[in-house]
């Protein structure tokens, strides 16, 4: 796996992480936020074909 692959990955779950923290602490607009940065962050991965698990999030 490169770097771009591993940073996006660690990205991703990362982001992932924030929208659950976000939603347990009740607050609505980061998780808006995280939801928009995850979504661009998938963008980006399926624009390089880099292979995404679809998380619960």
């Amino acid at each position: 796996m490169d770097a771009f692959t591993a940073g996006l990955l660690q990205r991703i779950k990362a982001t992932e992480s924030d929208i659950t923290r976000a939603r347990d602490e009740g607050d609505d607009f980061l998780v808006d936020v995280e939801l928009a940065e995850l979504d661009d962050l998938r963008r980006l991965a399926a624009e390089h074909g880099v292979e995404v698990g679809m998380s619960g999030v």
